[in-house]
């Protein structure tokens, strides 16, 4: 089996790929080729790298000269960069999907890829009333969740005409991040967590009421292969499918970390109101009804402190700053 991962040099590509490098298999296909393509060049030991600007129009090229049977799509300009920079977002979240949705369809011949799409719960905007179930209206209301809308129906579409068989995980925010935050308006939700483990101050913009449905890195990996491995005549024509998750609030969140970490690591964050971030905040969908993903074999962690616990074994080698 050939498989490639488009934006291998974020967190969850290169999770994914010493995943993959790890097991060596995906489902009961051995994987003969494993191709990591992003905009810098790939240190993977087993893993060839393909250097490549999404938004670029001779990128599809690149990626599909060896005909991976199994793509996932990981790369994006995240929210918070994605508003900033309109041009930018739209030429890579968009125009470059777009591209490699042409490229697929014109090799013709046969070829029809498992293409497994990270979408995001932005493609919901409000009003909310209720958990959202996967069908419920797409009004997003930032450029980042129109452009994931956008590919989602074309991800349906273009599965629909045979193309390519298309499966899209909508992910909750994922938490906690490892590394250093991001551009994505919802990082201080993994600050929160990463950094007082670590020892640091963590800047806490939004009041503690806030709440979000979370997935690890861990569970996140675990969604993606397991949407590689599905049989997706199970989802019809709506190929795009809401992950479960644990629902907190920011005050959970600093019980669990008190639970893990005790009040010394509590200590180290700070409250520093942002207006800007909580309105953001405000407009974003926090409940989620996922019976289907449920059905269909994708498991969340079973409550916040194990998202934690899954931190501190997977990115802190077990070990934290008390």
């Amino acid at each position: 089996m050939k498989v490639l991962v488009i934006g291998a040099a974020g967190m969850i590509g290169r999770k994914l790929c010493e995943r993959l490098l790890r097991d060596g298999h995906v489902g009961g296909g051995e994987i003969g080729d494993l191709a990591m393509a992003d905009a810098v060049p790939s240190d993977l030991a087993g893993a060839r790298s393909i250097m490549v600007d999404l938004a670029k129009p001779d990128a599809p090229a690149a990626l599909l000269a060896s005909k991976p049977d199994l793509i996932f799509h990981l790369a994006a300009v995240v929210s918070g960069e994605a508003e900033q920079n309109f041009d930018k977002g739209y030429a890579v979240n968009l125009d470059g999907t777009r591209n490699l949705f042409e490229a697929i369809r014109a090799m013709g011949d046969g070829y029809r890829p498992r293409i497994v799409y990270t979408s995001s719960i932005a493609t919901f905007g409000a009003p909310y009333n209720g958990p959202i179930v996967d069908d419920f209206f797409h009004t997003p209301l930032s450029s980042y969740g129109t452009q994931k809308a956008i590919c989602e129906l074309l991800l349906a579409d273009y599965t629909r005409r045979g193309f390519f068989d298309g499966i899209g995980i909508r992910l909750p925010n994922i938490c906690v991040r490892p590394g250093k935050p991001n551009a994505a308006a919802s990082g201080f939700f993994s600050n929160i967590i990463r950094e007082p483990l670590a020892g640091r101050e963590a800047v806490l913009p939004v009041t503690d009421d806030v709440g979000q449905t979370h997935a690890s890195p861990r569970a996140t990996t675990e969604f993606l292969l397991h949407g590689a491995t599905l049989d997706s005549a199970q989802l019809g024509a709506r190929r795009t499918v809401m992950m479960p998750g644990v629902r907190a609030s920011v005050a959970d969140m600093i019980a669990a970390l008190r639970r893990v970490g005790g009040d010394s690591v509590v200590t180290r964050i700070k409250h520093v109101p942002d207006p800007a971030t909580m309105a953001m905040v405000a407009g974003w969908p926090t409940m989620f009804d996922t019976k289907r993903a449920l059905a269909l074999g994708f498991q969340p962690e079973p409550d916040f402190d194990s998202i934690i616990h899954a931190h501190i074994e997977d990115d802190l080698d077990g070990v934290f700053v008390r």
